[in-house]
């Protein structure tokens, strides 16, 4: 079982009637499960397999949760890219109808709204309906906004980092040739993330040191990090983990619905590695978190502890959720089991099992 700082070679769990943990402790065998690990939590979520956030209605959802479940995800934040301001309307509508439902699924923490307000790296964000600042749209936004990735470099990003620190939710830094000193003056200004860390982004270079370079250094900025091996080579991966440290990872998988050919405004179609656009772009993954967890760990990145930190308690603490991401007394207990090669066998949401 793995718990927030140590691996408890035989364990059990105590689970109340209201679903939350009442202890963890020594006892021996026999087991059903190989290895216990708290929900895997995952900031970006475009899409999955057969299902586009932007689009998903009706049975889509419950297509999404179990898909989501499969892989040890207990709660997520769907993501929006890049659209026309007016068309964000209806795909936030259906989420938060989505987030009402009565099904067991997995907890909604937010939408990601990944754009418009994007800089000079779109990647395979559409440009022209790339814009600046809005306050009065932010203004009439709906309560479920968790994330924003904002371009530091975008006209108006300051009126985003405090839209976004006086609601709540987490500004973050993405999409963006930004120098260090503008990325910094972001962190200053409230952002505490950055998106897809090396992935559309000033980067590494010993002369010019960008966004990666700045959010590495800085202990105040959590760092999402899409460990697919093509996104980001193995090397770098296990220089973010050695420098920022599992604590101020947050492993997302940045998946779209690949097989839907669609994520939000983008048509993409599928590799047989990642998903892209019609010019090569990679737009998205078809990774799972789970998966991540266990690229993590062969590529040497991290430890089995270090690796689910990255994909549970460190999102979970970073969207200020302390109930969740942790096999801890208090906590909800939702819980995965993983397999000898870390792939997810079964998953439970406050104590029932739902796939």
């Amino acid at each position: 079982m793995v718990l927030p700082d140590r691996v408890v070679p035989d364990a059990a769990i105590e689970i109340d009637d209201q679903g939350h943990i009442v202890e963890v402790r020594s006892e021996r065998g026999p087991f059903d499960h190989h290895l216990l690990v708290p929900g895997l939590i995952d900031l970006q979520v475009n899409g999955h397999d057969d299902v586009d956030v932007a689009r998903a209605e009706g049975d889509d959802w419950e297509r999404l949760d179990q898909l989501l479940l499969q892989q040890g995800v207990t709660a997520w934040c769907p993501t929006l890219v890049t659209g026309a301001l007016e068309a964000y309307a209806a795909p936030l509508a259906r989420i938060a109808a989505a987030r009402n439902r009565l099904a067991a699924g997995p907890e909604m923490l937010g939408v990601h709204l990944e754009g418009p307000f994007l800089g000079t790296r779109p990647g395979a964000h559409r440009t022209e309906l790339l814009r600046d600042v809005d306050r009065a749209w932010l203004e009439a936004l709906p309560p479920h906004i968790g994330i924003l990735t904002v371009a530091p470099e975008c006209p108006g990003s300051d009126v985003a980092w405090r839209w976004a620190t006086e609601r709540g939710a987490i500004g973050s830094v993405g999409h963006t040739g930004a120098s260090p000193a503008q990325a910094t003056a972001a962190f200053d200004s409230g952002a505490v993330m950055v998106t897809h860390l090396f992935n559309a982004m000033s980067g590494l270079d010993h002369r010019a040191p960008g966004v990666a370079a700045a959010a590495l250094l800085d202990d105040r900025v959590t760092a999402g990090l899409i460990a697919d091996g093509a996104h980001v080579h193995p090397d770098l991966v296990r220089l973010a983990f050695r420098v920022k440290g599992p604590g101020r990872i947050a492993l997302v998988t940045d998946a779209v619905g690949w097989r839907a050919g669609s994520a939000g405004a983008m048509e993409v179609h599928f590799d047989g590695v990642v998903p892209r656009l019609a010019d090569g772009t990679i737009a998205g993954s078809a990774l799972t978190l789970d998966r991540a967890v266990a690229n993590a760990i062969a590529w040497r990145a991290a430890d089995l502890v270090g690796a689910v930190r990255a994909a549970s308690t460190t999102p979970a603490d970073l969207m200020g959720r302390r109930d969740l991401g942790r096999l801890a007394p208090g906590a909800r207990a939702d819980i995965a089991a993983l397999d000898p090669d870390h792939r997810c066998t079964a998953t439970w949401l406050a104590g029932a099992r739902v796939a």
